[in-house]
C-alpha cells in the first residue's frame, strides 16, 4: 500500500497457489487500481483467482514449479529490458 500506485503491476508468487498473504497482497493492489499478475503452481488456487492474469505451472512438484517461475521471471524481465532499451538488443 505504501509504494503501489494506479497503473503499477503487483506480482504475486506462490508455489502452491494457496498463500493467504499473497492473496491479501493482490487484493490490496487491486484496491489501489494496480494490475495484478500471479505465478502459481498446481491448479492456481486462490492466488490465481485473485489476479488479473495468472501464469500457473500445473505441477505438484515444488522444485519444478519454482524452476519454471524463475524462468518466467527472467523472460519477463528480458522483455521489459527489450521494450525499454531496444538499442541494446
Amino acid at each position: 500500500r505504501a509504494l503501489g500506485r494506479s497503473g503499477d503491476l503487483a506480482w504475486g508468487i506462490s508455489t502452491s497457489g494457496n498463500s493467504p498473504n499473497v492473496v491479501a497482497g493482490l487484493d490490496a493492489a487491486r484496491e489501489l487500481s494496480m494490475k495484478t499478475l500471479a505465478l502459481s503452481g498446481r491448479d492456481g488456487g486462490p492466488v490465481a483467482a485473485a489476479a488479473d492474469l495468472a501464469l500457473t505451472v500445473p505441477s505438484r512438484n515444488t522444485p519444478r514449479v519454482q524452476e519454471v517461475h524463475i524462468t518466467i521471471g527472467h523472460v519477463l524481465c528480458d522483455l521489459v529490458d527489450f521494450l525499454l532499451f531496444p538499442e541494446k538488443f
